[in-house]
């Protein structure tokens, strides 16, 4: 935040920051007054849990297995504590008891993963208001997210190790994937903890990974975001047979099909022009970050351009090995979290307070080609204005930055089944669109409430919505 501030803005945020609160030390109050809840709006209950330390932080948390909802019905809760510790908080919540869970590393030598040059530095740069020169973080295993299977077994996106792959990941070996596209370092990989034996298992893999889902292949394959110039993915039944984890992964760059066969042919390098009769290898700018296994035709999807490049989405086919790119119309301004719903439609927070949807069917240009480099589908896009009032000047705009999408497949939260549900940080809670309507579900405490995303559990199928916690469907959002 400080090095886009002080960096990439000039320092000229800090001018308008103070502005802001000489304002509001005047007197001044905001020009919209928000809605007080109206209808379902106002049928929420809320159970909330202290269950880290105010030293650390959750970037997420998981219930459930996102596919069969049911999976650890009345189980543990379990806390992603990303940069901030190894100390994996574990919520009871029928209890309201917290246990601690210290995720190890392979190599017992690797330094911390805090830096530099994303989260945090190795050091604190300067003294704290509140902790001084104390160092609070010290993660090596950096937790970003865990997935359930359907065996209530935990997937995560952990390092266990440096940055230097293994050798058979890079080029002159002969691992399919890397004869293709070879891999020198990745920035995290994979481990996995079965709760009910406590065996925790290291997976080493070349690309990186951020985000985890499951496919809905017989292979259960789990397909990974954070990978870089490559879609990344674990055939999971492969590793159970045979624990080789170099056998059970794969990867391949996204390859856009401009020569239109049909098939992944040899490709022009991204800063080369295109040649009659090959197709062409892209970088899908800052790489996947929200990674989305369409329930519908088995390909995978992504947001991309989160972070630098074109954003939008893009469809990696697993059968073809082959890409489309999908870029977000100029007025969507950029993308962040997103999700698939059980159509194949595509949803997304975008930074112009706006939740967008992508639809593919409704294309009119050929999907590939020389024309389909990520222009040629506007008519896919619709985009539904969160609530909250635009900045000025800018109103028909939500001023709103929602941070995720997800999409309730399963109807956990009551709302229906198939609805998107976006974060909405800056309204304090969470919208879903409902019947092409908003739905503001606002959380009156605590104070500020941010949430990172959700997670939608079914403990009881036959209990219907009770408004409880535990017993009845039920969506939870992460703290982070």
């Amino acid at each position: 935040m400080s090095t886009r501030i002080a960096g990439q803005f000039g320092g000229a945020p800090y001018k308008y920051f103070g502005d802001w609160t000489d304002r509001i030390a005047k007197g001044e109050l905001p020009t919209s007054k928000p809605q007080r809840p109206q209808g379902v709006e106002r049928n929420i209950a809320v159970t909330s849990w202290e269950w880290s330390t105010e030293k650390h932080y959750l970037h997420d948390l998981i219930a459930s297995d996102r596919r069969n909802p049911t999976v650890n019905a009345y189980g543990l809760l379990y806390g992603s504590p990303e940069y901030s510790t190894d100390n994996m908080p574990v919520l009871n919540p029928k209890t309201h008891s917290v246990s601690i869970y210290k995720l190890p590393v392979r190599d017992a030598e690797m330094p911390e993963s805090l830096g530099p040059g994303h989260a945090a530095a190795l050091q604190p740069m300067q003294p704290a208001a509140y902790w001084g020169e104390e160092k609070i973080w010290d993660t090596r295993a950096n937790n970003h997210n865990a997935m359930f299977d359907k065996q209530g077994r935990l997937w995560m996106a952990a390092n266990i190790r440096g940055l230097d792959n293994p050798a058979f990941c890079k080029k002159g070996f002969n691992h399919p994937s890397a004869k293709v596209f070879s891999l020198e370092r990745s920035s995290r990989q994979v481990s996995m903890l079965d709760p009910k034996t406590g065996k925790y298992t290291f997976i080493d893999t070349c690309f990186g990974t951020h985000h985890p889902q499951f496919g809905y292949d017989a292979n259960e394959t789990l397909w990974l975001s954070g990978t870089g110039q490559v879609a990344g993915w674990i055939n999971t039944k492969l590793f159970e047979e045979t624990g080789d984890a170099a056998r059970a992964q794969g990867w391949l760059p996204f390859v856009l099909d401009l020569n239109g066969n049909g098939k992944r042919d040899e490709y022009v390098e991204p800063n080369q022009p295109a040649e009659p009769g090959k197709d062409k290898r892209i970088v899908p700018g800052s790489g996947p970050y929200a990674v989305m296994p369409n329930p519908a035709d088995g390909s995978i999807w992504y947001s991309v351009g989160v972070f630098g490049g074109s954003p939008g989405f893009l469809r990696f086919d697993p059968v073809t090995g082959l890409s489309e790119i999908f870029n977000l119309p100029e007025r969507g301004i950029g993308i962040r979290g997103a999700d698939i719903d059980k159509d194949g439609v595509a949803w997304g927070s975008l930074s112009n307070g706006h939740l967008g949807s992508f639809d593919r069917r409704k294309c009119k240009a050929p999907l590939n080609g020389p024309e389909a480099t990520g222009n040629h589908c506007p008519e896919g896009w619709a985009f539904y204005r969160y609530p909250g009032p635009g900045f000025e000047g800018f109103e028909y705009n939500s001023a709103e930055a929602s941070y995720y999408t997800w999409v309730d497949h399963h109807n956990t939260f009551g709302l229906g089944a198939n609805v998107p549900i976006s974060t909405a940080n800056l309204n304090d809670g969470f919208v879903a669109l409902k019947d092409g309507k908003m739905v503001m579900i606002r959380i009156p405490y605590p104070m500020g409430f941010y949430d990172k995303g959700f997670d939608g559990r079914i403990d009881d199928p036959k209990a219907g919505w009770k408004g409880a916690a535990c017993g009845a469907p039920m969506v939870i959002a992460r703290r982070g």
